[in-house]
């Protein structure tokens, strides 16, 4: 029997296409991008200060992006699920000043800590309830929560600073075999449990669900509300950790602490792949994006950037990161698109 010599086996550079495809992939990716940026950023730093690779340097840097992290966790359940919160630095003002004004008034810490979570927990719920019931985005009723947040605070400690130096300070100053910050280990497990969540639970394929379809959900059986409801309690209770974790490394507690935090959250988020569409995503995103915010952050210090152009680089930075989360979700919809009109074809 012969063989037509142009006709190539199957199995002939099947393999060798697989695996530069696979490569392709992976420099394309927006997570290599992200690795490649934050190396760039290190190593252009590190020359013009050597200071940077020090190792209290890189503590310090851990440090700084600890509740960041804490807060993207539970910022990445909520955009995923379709939803957002910019009410989360306000939250944290709160919830850190009744931490604070419970601490100093001989209440023990560890109670002042879990009442202080319960709160950041119902304010975020109460976000997403009020959202629901008025039928309006959760981005308009969180901006209308900055305030009365804010007010609360404002109005239990009279605009002052709410300070408990040397009172709740294990968790902000502790650190691991005298290098590793607990603060740190806190956000590395606030990653592995939203890891857990989105990739090994019903919850987790519900969020999907809700985030990327809201009515298919809701027809295959789905409590959408109920689903989104939970997300925003996750949110409330990864923004308590993280009001615990900053009033123990700083001391003390006022109602603007945690302001711009929301921002850098989003942005953090959204920099890592999760569209603000909902959706989509995953938490070791938003881990290099929230380790993208620290890095720059820190370039800048070292480098004694002003500190209000530093604002201007951070805001940039945000508004990149919605256009690429708007750019993707158009590549979505059109790939979608094109997609259906080869089927009807």
């Amino acid at each position: 029997m012969q063989t037509n010599p142009n006709v190539k086996s199957p199995g002939v550079g099947s393999g060798t296409l697989v695996k530069n495809n696979k490569y392709q992939l992976i420099f394309r990716s927006q997570w290599f991008l992200l690795l490649l940026a934050e190396f760039l950023i290190a190593i252009i730093t590190g020359i013009v200060n050597p200071r940077f690779f020090t190792v209290s340097n890189i503590i310090n840097v851990l440090e700084q992006i600890a509740v960041l992290g804490i807060v993207s966790s539970g910022m990445t359940l909520l955009i995923i699920s379709g939803e957002i919160d910019i009410s989360v630095g306000a939250n944290i003002g709160l919830s850190s000043c009744v931490m604070a004004i419970m601490i100093k008034s001989g209440i023990g810490v560890f109670p002042s800590f879990i009442t202080g979570i319960a709160l950041a927990i119902f304010s975020s719920f109460l976000v997403g309830l009020t959202a629901h019931t008025f039928k309006a985005p959760s981005f308009i009723t969180s901006l209308a929560f900055i305030s009365v947040f804010q007010g609360i605070a404002l109005a239990i400690t009279k605009g002052s600073f709410q300070t408990i130096y040397g009172q709740a300070e294990t968790i902000g100053m502790t650190r691991l075999g005298n290098v590793l910050p607990l603060s740190f280990v806190i956000s590395l497990g606030a990653y592995l449990v939203v890891h857990f969540i989105l990739a090994y639970t019903k919850f987790g394929r519900r969020i999907y669900s809700v985030g990327s379809n809201p009515a298919a959900a809701y027809l295959s059986g789905i409590s959408v509300i109920k689903t989104k409801y939970y997300a925003f309690l996750f949110s409330g209770f990864f923004v308590g950790i993280g009001s615990m974790v900053l009033l123990s490394r700083i001391g003390a507690a006022q109602p603007s602490t945690g302001s711009g935090i929301e921002l850098k959250a989003i942005g953090a988020v959204v920099i890592g792949g999760t569209p603000l569409s909902g959706g989509k995503g995953r938490i070791i995103g938003t881990l290099l994006g929230v380790l993208l915010m620290g890095i720059i952050s820190n370039a800048l210090n070292m480098m004694r950037v002003n500190p209000y152009y530093q604002q201007v680089t951070f805001g940039l930075l945000i508004i990149a990161s919605l256009a690429m989360s708007i750019f993707s979700s158009y590549k979505g919809h059109a790939r979608s698109g094109k997609s259906t009109k080869k089927a009807i074809e």
